[in-house]
Protein backbone atom coordinates (compact mmCIF):
# COMPACT_ATOMS: atom_id res chain seq x y z
CA UNK A 1 0.00 0.00 0.00
CA UNK A 2 2.70 2.52 1.03
CA UNK A 3 4.53 2.20 -2.29
CA UNK A 4 1.45 3.51 -4.10
CA UNK A 5 0.69 6.52 -1.88
CA UNK A 6 3.03 9.01 -3.57
CA UNK A 7 1.81 7.99 -7.00
CA UNK A 8 -1.79 8.37 -5.83
CA UNK A 9 -1.01 11.87 -4.49
CA UNK A 10 0.63 12.84 -7.78
CA UNK A 11 -2.38 11.60 -9.73
CA UNK A 12 -4.71 13.50 -7.41
CA UNK A 13 -2.80 16.72 -8.18
CA UNK A 14 -3.61 16.28 -11.88
CA UNK A 15 -7.29 15.90 -11.04
CA UNK A 16 -7.49 18.82 -8.59
CA UNK A 17 -4.93 21.44 -9.62
CA UNK A 18 -4.98 23.83 -12.54
CA UNK A 19 -2.81 22.98 -15.52
CA UNK A 20 -0.64 26.04 -14.83
CA UNK A 21 0.09 24.85 -11.28
CA UNK A 22 3.35 23.10 -10.43
CA UNK A 23 2.79 19.34 -10.41
CA UNK A 24 5.02 17.18 -8.27
CA UNK A 25 5.66 14.55 -10.93
CA UNK A 26 6.74 17.30 -13.35
CA UNK A 27 9.29 18.83 -10.99
CA UNK A 28 12.60 19.92 -12.48
CA UNK A 29 14.18 17.76 -9.81
CA UNK A 30 17.02 18.18 -7.36
CA UNK A 31 20.65 19.12 -7.88
CA UNK A 32 21.59 15.64 -6.64
CA UNK A 33 19.30 12.87 -7.78
CA UNK A 34 17.92 10.63 -5.05
CA UNK A 35 15.38 7.89 -4.62
CA UNK A 36 11.77 9.06 -4.32
CA UNK A 37 9.86 8.79 -1.05
CA UNK A 38 7.08 6.20 -1.17
CA UNK A 39 4.47 8.26 0.72
CA UNK A 40 5.38 11.92 0.04
CA UNK A 41 5.64 14.01 -3.09
CA UNK A 42 8.88 15.89 -3.74
CA UNK A 43 7.43 19.19 -2.50
CA UNK A 44 6.02 17.63 0.68
CA UNK A 45 9.45 16.21 1.32
CA UNK A 46 11.06 19.65 0.85
CA UNK A 47 8.63 21.18 3.34
CA UNK A 48 9.46 18.53 5.92
CA UNK A 49 13.21 18.97 5.44
CA UNK A 50 12.91 22.71 6.03
CA UNK A 51 10.79 22.32 9.16
CA UNK A 52 13.26 19.87 10.68
CA UNK A 53 16.32 22.01 9.89
CA UNK A 54 18.37 23.79 12.54
CA UNK A 55 18.13 27.10 10.68
CA UNK A 56 14.33 26.94 10.85
CA UNK A 57 14.40 26.46 14.61
CA UNK A 58 16.77 29.41 15.04
CA UNK A 59 14.21 31.76 13.47
CA UNK A 60 12.34 31.87 16.78
CA UNK A 61 15.15 33.95 18.30
CA UNK A 62 15.73 36.31 15.38
CA UNK A 63 14.28 39.81 15.13
CA UNK A 64 11.46 40.60 12.74
CA UNK A 65 11.17 44.40 13.21
CA UNK A 66 11.40 45.23 16.91
CA UNK A 67 14.76 44.69 18.59
CA UNK A 68 14.44 43.30 22.14
CA UNK A 69 10.73 44.16 22.47
CA UNK A 70 9.22 44.34 25.95
CA UNK A 71 6.47 41.76 25.64
CA UNK A 72 5.71 38.22 24.54
CA UNK A 73 3.39 38.93 21.62
CA UNK A 74 5.63 40.72 19.14
CA UNK A 75 6.52 38.88 15.96
CA UNK A 76 9.81 37.10 15.50
CA UNK A 77 11.29 35.90 12.22
CA UNK A 78 9.65 32.52 12.90
CA UNK A 79 6.15 33.82 13.51
CA UNK A 80 6.50 36.03 10.42
CA UNK A 81 7.44 32.93 8.41
CA UNK A 82 4.41 31.03 9.70
CA UNK A 83 2.09 33.93 8.88
CA UNK A 84 3.49 34.12 5.35
CA UNK A 85 2.94 30.38 4.95
CA UNK A 86 -0.66 30.63 6.16
CA UNK A 87 -1.55 33.51 3.82
CA UNK A 88 0.21 31.89 0.87
CA UNK A 89 -1.47 28.54 1.47
CA UNK A 90 -4.90 30.15 1.60
CA UNK A 91 -4.32 31.86 -1.74
CA UNK A 92 -2.85 28.77 -3.38
CA UNK A 93 -5.66 26.54 -2.17
CA UNK A 94 -8.30 28.95 -3.51
CA UNK A 95 -6.51 29.23 -6.87
CA UNK A 96 -6.03 25.43 -7.16
CA UNK A 97 -2.25 25.75 -7.11
CA UNK A 98 0.20 23.39 -5.43
CA UNK A 99 -0.19 24.07 -1.72
CA UNK A 100 2.78 21.88 -0.74
CA UNK A 101 5.20 23.78 -3.00
CA UNK A 102 3.80 27.08 -1.75
CA UNK A 103 4.28 26.07 1.87
CA UNK A 104 7.83 24.82 1.31
CA UNK A 105 8.87 28.10 -0.32
CA UNK A 106 7.19 30.17 2.39
CA UNK A 107 8.77 28.21 5.26
CA UNK A 108 12.22 28.48 3.70
CA UNK A 109 12.20 32.03 2.38
CA UNK A 110 13.93 33.69 5.37
CA UNK A 111 16.25 30.92 6.58
CA UNK A 112 19.28 33.04 5.70
CA UNK A 113 18.25 36.07 7.71
CA UNK A 114 20.74 37.57 10.12
CA UNK A 115 20.39 38.35 13.82
CA UNK A 116 18.67 41.72 14.40
CA UNK A 117 16.68 41.59 11.16
CA UNK A 118 17.52 43.97 8.35
CA UNK A 119 19.90 45.88 10.63
CA UNK A 120 22.12 42.80 10.79
CA UNK A 121 21.75 42.30 7.04
CA UNK A 122 22.91 45.87 6.33
CA UNK A 123 25.85 45.45 8.70
CA UNK A 124 27.03 42.21 7.10
CA UNK A 125 26.61 43.66 3.62
CA UNK A 126 28.94 46.51 4.62
CA UNK A 127 31.42 44.35 6.50
CA UNK A 128 31.77 41.52 4.01
CA UNK A 129 33.61 42.52 0.82
CA UNK A 130 31.65 39.86 -1.07
CA UNK A 131 28.36 41.50 -0.09
CA UNK A 132 25.43 39.95 1.72
CA UNK A 133 21.73 39.49 0.90
CA UNK A 134 19.43 37.34 3.01
CA UNK A 135 17.65 35.69 0.06
CA UNK A 136 20.98 34.54 -1.40
CA UNK A 137 22.07 33.43 2.07
CA UNK A 138 18.90 31.35 2.38
CA UNK A 139 20.05 29.42 -0.69
CA UNK A 140 23.48 28.84 0.91
CA UNK A 141 21.77 27.60 4.06
CA UNK A 142 19.60 25.02 2.31
CA UNK A 143 22.21 24.04 -0.30
CA UNK A 144 25.46 24.02 1.69
CA UNK A 145 25.28 24.87 5.39
CA UNK A 146 22.60 22.48 6.64
CA UNK A 147 23.40 18.84 7.42
CA UNK A 148 27.16 19.34 7.86
CA UNK A 149 27.77 20.68 4.37
CA UNK A 150 25.42 18.36 2.52
CA UNK A 151 22.52 20.81 2.40
CA UNK A 152 18.87 19.83 2.16
CA UNK A 153 18.99 19.08 -1.59
CA UNK A 154 15.69 20.82 -2.28
CA UNK A 155 13.90 20.85 -5.62
CA UNK A 156 14.68 23.57 -8.13
CA UNK A 157 11.16 24.99 -7.78
CA UNK A 158 11.63 25.58 -4.05
CA UNK A 159 15.12 27.01 -4.52
CA UNK A 160 13.82 29.43 -7.15
CA UNK A 161 10.94 30.57 -4.94
CA UNK A 162 13.26 31.19 -1.98
CA UNK A 163 15.82 33.09 -4.05
CA UNK A 164 13.23 35.28 -5.78
CA UNK A 165 10.81 36.02 -2.95
CA UNK A 166 11.71 39.71 -2.71
CA UNK A 167 9.85 42.40 -4.64
CA UNK A 168 12.45 42.61 -7.40
CA UNK A 169 12.52 38.83 -7.88
CA UNK A 170 10.73 36.90 -10.63
CA UNK A 171 9.85 33.34 -9.55
CA UNK A 172 9.15 30.96 -12.42
CA UNK A 173 6.25 29.19 -10.65
CA UNK A 174 2.90 30.70 -9.75
CA UNK A 175 3.39 29.27 -6.28
CA UNK A 176 6.60 31.28 -5.91
CA UNK A 177 4.77 34.43 -6.98
CA UNK A 178 2.06 33.76 -4.39
CA UNK A 179 4.71 33.59 -1.64
CA UNK A 180 6.35 36.76 -2.96
CA UNK A 181 3.06 38.63 -2.56
CA UNK A 182 2.08 36.92 0.71
CA UNK A 183 5.40 38.01 2.26
CA UNK A 184 4.59 41.65 1.62
CA UNK A 185 0.98 41.25 2.82
CA UNK A 186 2.16 39.61 6.02
CA UNK A 187 4.95 41.94 7.07
CA UNK A 188 3.12 45.18 6.31
CA UNK A 189 0.08 44.12 8.29
CA UNK A 190 1.69 42.33 11.22
CA UNK A 191 4.18 45.19 11.55
CA UNK A 192 1.21 47.55 11.90
CA UNK A 193 -0.17 45.28 14.60
CA UNK A 194 3.16 45.27 16.45
CA UNK A 195 3.57 49.03 16.05
CA UNK A 196 0.13 49.60 17.57
CA UNK A 197 1.02 47.22 20.42
CA UNK A 198 4.21 49.21 20.97
CA UNK A 199 2.32 52.55 21.03
CA UNK A 200 4.27 53.84 18.04
CA UNK A 201 1.13 54.41 15.98
CA UNK A 202 -2.58 53.84 16.47
CA UNK A 203 -5.11 52.58 13.97
CA UNK A 204 -6.45 56.10 13.45
CA UNK A 205 -3.01 57.32 12.31
CA UNK A 206 -3.14 55.22 9.15
CA UNK A 207 -4.28 57.43 6.23
CA UNK A 208 -8.04 57.12 5.78
CA UNK A 209 -7.77 56.81 2.01
CA UNK A 210 -5.84 53.56 2.58
CA UNK A 211 -8.00 52.05 5.31
CA UNK A 212 -11.14 52.86 3.29
CA UNK A 213 -9.77 50.59 0.57
CA UNK A 214 -8.03 47.90 2.62
CA UNK A 215 -9.90 47.86 5.91
CA UNK A 216 -9.71 49.24 9.43
CA UNK A 217 -8.14 46.27 11.23
CA UNK A 218 -5.56 43.54 10.66
CA UNK A 219 -8.31 41.03 9.94
CA UNK A 220 -10.11 43.28 7.46
CA UNK A 221 -6.94 44.22 5.58
CA UNK A 222 -5.71 40.66 5.18
CA UNK A 223 -9.19 39.57 4.12
CA UNK A 224 -9.31 42.31 1.48
CA UNK A 225 -5.85 41.51 0.13
CA UNK A 226 -6.32 37.74 -0.06
CA UNK A 227 -9.74 38.03 -1.69
CA UNK A 228 -8.46 40.58 -4.20
CA UNK A 229 -5.63 38.30 -5.35
CA UNK A 230 -7.93 35.27 -5.59
CA UNK A 231 -10.65 37.13 -7.50
CA UNK A 232 -8.32 38.78 -10.01
CA UNK A 233 -6.01 35.77 -10.53
CA UNK A 234 -8.70 33.08 -10.72
CA UNK A 235 -9.03 33.08 -14.52
CA UNK A 236 -5.42 33.99 -15.33
CA UNK A 237 -2.13 32.13 -15.54
CA UNK A 238 -0.50 34.79 -13.39
CA UNK A 239 -0.82 36.23 -9.88
CA UNK A 240 -2.28 39.74 -9.94
CA UNK A 241 -4.12 42.29 -7.83
CA UNK A 242 -6.54 45.01 -8.83
CA UNK A 243 -4.92 48.39 -9.48
CA UNK A 244 -6.87 49.97 -6.62
CA UNK A 245 -5.82 47.46 -3.97
CA UNK A 246 -2.24 47.11 -5.23
CA UNK A 247 -1.79 50.89 -5.10
CA UNK A 248 -3.23 51.03 -1.59
CA UNK A 249 -0.86 48.27 -0.41
CA UNK A 250 2.12 50.07 -1.94
CA UNK A 251 1.16 53.33 -0.22
CA UNK A 252 0.57 51.52 3.07
CA UNK A 253 4.09 50.10 2.82
CA UNK A 254 5.42 53.63 2.17
CA UNK A 255 3.51 54.85 5.24
CA UNK A 256 5.14 52.11 7.34
CA UNK A 257 8.62 53.08 6.18
CA UNK A 258 7.98 56.70 7.09
CA UNK A 259 6.21 56.08 10.41
CA UNK A 260 7.53 52.81 11.82
CA UNK A 261 10.56 51.36 10.05
CA UNK A 262 12.52 54.56 10.66
CA UNK A 263 10.86 55.44 13.98
CA UNK A 264 13.43 55.94 16.79
CA UNK A 265 11.28 54.01 19.28
CA UNK A 266 11.24 50.92 17.05
CA UNK A 267 14.71 51.40 15.63
CA UNK A 268 16.60 53.19 18.40
CA UNK A 269 18.78 50.17 19.12
CA UNK A 270 19.64 49.35 15.51
CA UNK A 271 22.89 51.33 15.36
CA UNK A 272 24.16 49.32 18.34
CA UNK A 273 23.09 46.06 16.71
CA UNK A 274 24.83 46.97 13.47
CA UNK A 275 28.09 47.80 15.26
CA UNK A 276 27.87 44.53 17.18
CA UNK A 277 27.47 42.51 13.96
CA UNK A 278 30.28 44.40 12.23
CA UNK A 279 32.64 43.83 15.15
CA UNK A 280 31.82 40.13 15.33
CA UNK A 281 32.52 39.83 11.61
CA UNK A 282 35.84 41.70 11.98
CA UNK A 283 36.85 39.55 14.95
CA UNK A 284 36.39 36.23 13.15
CA UNK A 285 37.65 37.51 9.81
CA UNK A 286 40.91 38.57 11.48
CA UNK A 287 41.55 35.05 12.76
CA UNK A 288 39.45 32.27 11.27
CA UNK A 289 40.99 29.74 13.66
CA UNK A 290 38.47 31.11 16.18
CA UNK A 291 35.59 29.75 14.08
CA UNK A 292 33.92 26.44 14.96
CA UNK A 293 35.37 23.32 13.31
CA UNK A 294 32.78 22.98 10.54
CA UNK A 295 33.41 26.52 9.32
CA UNK A 296 37.19 26.14 9.40
CA UNK A 297 36.75 22.96 7.38
CA UNK A 298 34.81 24.88 4.72
CA UNK A 299 37.72 27.31 4.34
CA UNK A 300 40.20 24.45 4.12
CA UNK A 301 38.08 22.94 1.34
CA UNK A 302 38.27 26.11 -0.73
CA UNK A 303 35.46 28.41 0.37
CA UNK A 304 36.36 32.11 0.60
CA UNK A 305 37.02 32.97 4.24
CA UNK A 306 34.98 36.19 3.96
CA UNK A 307 31.92 34.22 2.91
CA UNK A 308 32.36 31.60 5.61
CA UNK A 309 32.70 34.24 8.33
CA UNK A 310 29.48 35.82 7.03
CA UNK A 311 27.85 32.36 7.14
CA UNK A 312 28.76 31.98 10.79
CA UNK A 313 27.67 35.44 11.92
CA UNK A 314 24.46 35.35 9.86
CA UNK A 315 23.48 32.07 11.47
CA UNK A 316 23.59 33.50 14.99
CA UNK A 317 20.38 34.26 16.85
CA UNK A 318 20.01 37.65 18.53
CA UNK A 319 20.73 36.13 21.94
CA UNK A 320 23.75 34.16 20.80
CA UNK A 321 25.21 37.20 19.03
CA UNK A 322 24.88 39.32 22.17
CA UNK A 323 26.28 36.57 24.39
CA UNK A 324 29.22 36.00 22.02
CA UNK A 325 29.93 39.72 21.82
CA UNK A 326 29.92 40.05 25.60
CA UNK A 327 32.25 37.07 25.96
CA UNK A 328 34.69 38.35 23.34
CA UNK A 329 34.57 42.11 23.76
CA UNK A 330 33.49 42.99 27.31
CA UNK A 331 36.21 42.88 30.04
CA UNK A 332 35.48 40.69 33.03
CA UNK A 333 36.61 40.96 36.63
CA UNK A 334 39.50 38.59 37.28
CA UNK A 335 41.21 38.87 40.64
CA UNK A 336 40.33 37.80 44.14
CA UNK A 337 40.41 40.66 46.55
Amino acid sequence: MASNIRIMLEEREHLMLRECAAHSDRSLGRIREEEQCDIRTVFQRDRDRIIHSKSFRRLKDKTQVFLTPDGDHYRTRLTHTLEVAQIARSISKALLLNEDLTEAIALGHDLGHTPFGHAGERALDRACPLGFAHNEQSIRVVSILEKDGKGLNLTREVLDGILNHQTEGSPFTLEGRVVQLADKMAYVNHDIDDAIRGHIICEEDIPKELTDVLGHSLKERLNTLVHDVVIHSGDKDEIVMSDRVRTALTKLREYMFASVYTNPVAKGQEAKAERLVEQLYAYYNADTDRLPDEFRRMIAEGERKERVVADYVAGMTDKFAVMTYEELMIPKAWGVY
